[in-house]
């Protein structure tokens, strides 16, 4: 497997020539690193006008690797060439490294680059990228690989200190200026000053800009930002302010994740500490948390939580009944949310309003965590990516245990852990009485690991000891309801009056409409099994007009007509009890194409993660029939060269099972103007999944 690192932008507020000056003192050996033994110059030239400098070294590496592994390799020292173009004219110096040493087994890349800022021509950016791919190394592949990776990241750590070092070293000498290169031509001297590229060519380097975007109050900010470029850069300085302190190689794996959402992702690209707790809650694996997150953005966009807090109004009976809200934060700035759930009629909540709506409220309080988040980072001047949570279970009872309940708060953990991995920082459970055990028996399985692990419980009136409440939350903010000074404007809950209860059939009714609310419909289309849609036409030249989102898989697009009425669809038994109930198939087996049946469109491949509208201009009245069939890898393989999508193929729990979410609808020929763009404005909910339309049959 090869292993690949990206580095962010290392910012020097020094200028160019000066870091040159510090750099050339690295060779040909550095003390400072003392797996670098030595180098030496093989080769240099240099353009006439002495613009361009070409240099390349062989250098001498020790790595430090148990002494049987050099035994068996039969070597002492590894030797790396490593070639400099230095251009004095455009102030930029790139470098490129490989391996000498068993070159026929190991594969080593690096490159290197200093250029000039962007928007500061007197600083100086810093940029790295290096790959490994051990092919075979005396049957000791993973040990080589982890001491290759080992080492590399104790060197990266150690690069901009040494830099830093020998400015310092030069300031001691005097040296704090060295004059740009100038050129001279005939007799007389040019001098050439370096000029800044325009704004549109400059990369995106968030160093100040990151700070203004967290002063973001519209409902966009609670887990996304505006669209990316491949072009956007991050600042090492900008991630230990906003994000922490990382690891070379964590601080590796979120700008490739980043990257990758930049070159696949349509539409808005998920803010970097969204996108970096996925991958703690992965270990950050790459692949793994790649998967989870783009999972969690399909879910997004599929319920447009992008925009619940402002599009959903909180009931007034929840508002009067639900007894949570947010309370000041905790001694280490988190937010901090207080649940009085004891104090909470939960089976009354679920029965007059349904788990929907209780879900909703959940979401948009992880959602209104992620803004106070983003908030306190700025206020504390340090990165804060969760907070904390106090559950007081004072008054809770076998009521609270209640099965629907129990099935309501299941389901709602199963979704926040799906979709808020490391939000929650801490959880205080005070006053736990005797009837805690088993309500933590029934949900800690839905738990992840590390978040029990964050898990503080205090029966009885333990938090007010040593080593309790105090500890976490400082003692002027502690609610008056457990005996703290602050008063605290939480509802107290009660019991939901029973005139207020649903039937079954009111809240079924209800659910149905909340769980359908969006104009798009789901569907699973399983291997051997396609998903088909019938409409039926009166009127020649009608339009049937189509939207779809491919959330899992590859699939197959068709529509065909048949002047026959297919017959009562009806669902056939599957070998594969784990795909559940098949597909009600409309075309009959029986049927011959081109005889009872003809496919008036090309079929169309679409890959996971694309978004297709078209629509068509029916030619006679009939039964219309919208087919997506599973795309099989093997009908994807005229290409050899390798897909961001086929890596997400490659992911999947199941590899016979692929989701879309659609919408599709008929209109007079009157009434459709002839292109996507008019469909667009008569349908606003077409616009929040794509944000690109094109007046062809067929777009994506």
């Amino acid at each position: 497997m090869v292993q690949e690192y990206q580095s962010p932008v290392r910012v020097y507020k020094h200028p160019f020539e000066l870091i040159m000056a510090a750099y050339v003192r690295r060779f040909p050996k550095c003390p400072l690193i003392p797996m670098f033994v030595d180098s030496e110059i093989i080769s240099e030239s240099q353009s006439d006008d002495g613009c361009v400098l070409l240099t390349e070294r062989r250098c001498t590496i020790d790595i430090e690797a148990p002494r049987l592994l050099k035994r068996i390799a039969g070597v002492d020292y590894l030797y790396f060439i490593q070639k400099n173009s230095l251009n004095r004219r455009d102030r930029t110096l790139h470098i490129e490294v490989h391996n000498e040493t068993f070159s026929n087994r190991v594969i080593v890349r690096e490159r290197c680059s200093y250029t000039v800022h962007p928007e500061n021509e007197s600083w100086t950016c810093f940029e790295q990228s290096a790959s490994l791919d051990i092919k075979s190394f005396f049957g000791f592949e993973s040990t080589a690989e982890k001491i290759a990776m080992k080492q590399y990241a104790s060197s990266i750590k150690k690069g901009k200190e040494i830099i830093e070092y020998y400015l310092r070293e030069l300031e001691k000498e005097g040296v704090t200026y060295i004059p740009r290169w100038t050129s001279t031509v005939d007799s007389g001297t040019v001098t050439w000053r370096h000029q800044l590229p325009p704004p549109s060519a400059a990369r995106a380097i968030p160093v100040n800009s990151a700070k203004d975007g967290l002063h973001c109050k519209d409902s966009s900010c609670s887990a996304e930002l505006v669209t990316g470029s491949p072009d956007d850069k991050l600042d090492a300085d900008y991630i230990r302010r906003y994000l922490g302190d990382l690891t070379p190689l964590q601080e590796s794996c979120l700008i490739r994740l980043r990257q990758w959402l930049q070159e696949t992702h349509k539409g808005k690209i998920p803010k970097d500490q969204h996108v970096l707790r996925f991958l703690r809650a992965r270990d950050f694996n790459l692949d793994k948390a790649r998967e989870f997150l783009c999972q969690s953005l399909t879910w997004r966009r599929q319920h447009q939580v992008d925009f619940l807090l402002d599009t959903w109004k909180r009931p007034q009976l929840l508002q009067d009944y639900y007894s949570g809200g947010w309370h000041h934060h905790d001694k280490d700035g988190r937010p901090l949310y207080i649940l009085r759930l004891g104090q909470m009629d939960t089976k009354g909540l679920v029965r007059a309003l349904g788990e929907e709506v209780l879900l909703r409220q959940v979401l948009s309080i992880n959602e209104e965590g992620l803004r106070r988040c983003e908030e306190n980072t700025r206020v504390f001047g340090r990165p804060i990516s969760s907070w904390t949570c106090l559950v007081d279970l004072d008054g809770l009872n076998m009521r609270h245990l209640w099965r629907p309940g129990i099935k309501a708060l299941l389901r709602i953990i199963e979704i926040v852990e799906a979709n808020y991995p490391e939000t929650l920082g801490r959880l205080l459970i005070l006053r736990a009485p005797r009837v805690f055990p088993v309500l933590w028996t029934l949900v800690s399985p839905l738990i992840d690991e590390n978040t029990r692990k964050k898990f503080l419980v205090y029966a009885g009136n333990d938090y007010q000891g040593p080593g309790g409440l105090v500890d976490y939350i400082d003692r002027e903010i502690i609610p008056d309801f457990l005996q703290g000074d602050c008063m605290c404007d939480i509802p107290e809950g009660g019991m939901v009056p029973k005139f207020l209860y649903r039937t079954a059939e009111e809240l079924e009714s209800e659910e149905n409409r909340l769980l359908t609310d969006s104009i798009y419909k789901s569907a699973s289309i399983y291997k051997g099994a396609p998903y088909e849609l019938l409409i039926e036409i009166t009127e020649a030249s009608s339009v049937i007009t189509w939207d779809f989102d491919v959330s899992k898989g590859d699939v197959v697009f068709n529509i065909y007509h048949s002047r026959r009425a297919p017959q009562p669809p009806r669902k056939e038994t599957h070998g594969i009890a784990s795909l559940g109930a098949v597909n009600p198939q409309l075309i009959d087996k029986s049927w011959v194409l081109g005889q009872d049946y003809s496919m008036v469109e090309k079929a169309l491949m679409c890959r996971e993660g694309e978004s297709v509208q078209g629509s068509h201009i029916t030619r006679w009245p009939g039964f219309y029939i919208l087919q997506w069939r599973f795309l099989s890898s093997a009908a994807c393989a005229a290409s050899s060269m390798p897909r961001v999508d086929d890596v997400l193929a490659s992911l999947q729990v199941s590899s016979h099972k692929c989701k879309i979410m659609y919408y599709t609808e008929v209109l007079a020929s009157c009434d459709f103007r002839g292109s996507m763009t008019s469909l667009e404005s008569c349908h606003s909910g077409f616009s929040q999944l794509s944000g690109t339309t094109t007046s062809s049959t067929i777009s994506r």
